[in-house]
């Protein structure tokens, strides 16, 4: 399969702002090109954001169903996102124009701070979007005690 570039120097039109800047690396690099099956889907888009509750991760996996995606936490507090996304099958008298879409697997890791409440992590897939919540261990207040002075 070839990967066809959008970037054409004549066309001013197919030049993309917003691509990615790595890129051009990946096109070098066999392992990071997606050539390899375990790098192929490595790429996969997560937002980390924390609120006052929680930490809340949202990966982007189009086309992926439920059953293909295992959310763990490892180590106490590494929490692992993997799957694999299935090849489309392919018919012999079908001709390829342009391949974007990737398949095969793919795993991401982060490392979970320490105010993780790691074993009530949820998760959810909804229209192509992981939501992975974890919630926060509450973080007491110190007492303040007021002291009268005397004089």
């Amino acid at each position: 399969m070839s990967i066809v570039r959008r970037n054409n120097v004549f066309d001013p039109f197919s030049f993309d702002l917003w691509a990615d800047p790595f890129d051009a690396f990946r096109s070098i690099v066999p392992a990071a090109s997606g050539n390899s099956e375990t790098a192929v889907f490595a790429n996969a888009r997560v937002d980390w954001k924390e609120t006052p509750e929680a930490h809340v991760f949202k990966a982007d996996l189009p086309g992926v169903k439920k059953e293909e995606v295992k959310v763990e936490v490892e180590d106490g507090n590494v929490l692992v996102v993997s799957g694999e996304r299935s090849r489309e099958k392919e018919d012999k008298n079908d001709k390829w124009h342009h391949v974007e879409r990737s398949s095969g697997k793919f795993v991401r890791r982060f490392r979970l701070p320490e105010n993780a409440k790691v074993e009530e992590v949820n998760a959810g897939l909804e229209n192509g979007v992981l939501t992975i919540t974890v919630p926060k261990v509450e973080v007491k207040k110190p007492e303040v005690k007021a002291i009268d002075i005397s004089g």
